[in-house]
């Protein structure tokens, strides 16, 4: 039977601090029945082994498991492409998702993103969406940034990407690091257009959003 889930979301981690960010969105996509394609490139990995106390496969077919059951996706809900996997469906203008994350991003996959250097199926992936103009965003987690990072960030923005930092903001008042996490995600999921429940948005009161 052919699954029922709303339009797949790409969703990349890179090797910034600020797995969690990521690893919680995927779960958020999961909860609002999108289907979502994940790559995680061999640096996020290590970031996930020294941030969190998840420890994630490599391989594809593992990976959508682990992920799976973090999520409580079903079945067919999560896809994992390889690295180098130049035949998914994320490398070609005709397979890609209309919306690309990059959650965190770092410094060195904006620098390649922006300079077009495809060197890994998720700088491939991300610059289909630019090529085809579609929605990509990008979370990057640095601080300070560099000219060079800023002159590659105005790129990007100029090019169509938007530029989402995770930098949370405080006047929701939260009372933990997942309140932290969610300000941001949230974010992303308001650029998605996704409905969330995360946090009210601004002028709401906390029971506005329930």
């Amino acid at each position: 039977m052919a699954n029922d889930f709303k339009p797949p979301v790409t969703v990349a981690l890179t090797g910034a601090s600020g797995a969690q960010y990521g690893l919680r969105l995927i779960e958020c996509l999961v909860a609002a029945d999108h289907e979502v394609w994940v790559m995680i490139s061999k640096a996020a990995h290590l970031v996930i082994d020294t941030e969190t106390e998840i420890s994630l496969p490599a391989r594809p077919e593992r990976l959508v498991e682990a992920l799976g059951e973090m999520s409580g996706a079903r079945t067919g809900q999560i896809r994992c492409f390889a690295r180098e996997d130049w035949m998914a469906p994320v490398a070609s203008g005709s397979g890609a998702p209309a919306s690309m994350v990059i959650c965190p991003c770092s410094t060195g996959t904006l620098s390649a993103v922006a300079t077009g250097a495809s060197n890994n199926l998720i700088e491939r992936a991300a610059d289909v969406a630019l090529k085809e103009r579609r929605q990509l965003i990008l979370v990057p987690r640095e601080t300070p940034f560099s000219a060079i990072h800023l002159e590659h960030m105005l790129s990007l923005t100029r090019m169509g990407a938007v530029i989402l930092p995770a930098a949370p903001g405080f006047y929701h008042q939260p009372s933990s690091i997942d309140d932290l996490i969610d300000f941001i995600v949230a974010r992303i999921l308001n650029q998605l257009g996704i409905e969330h429940r995360l946090m009210p948005r601004w002028g709401e009161s906390p029971a506005g959003d329930k």
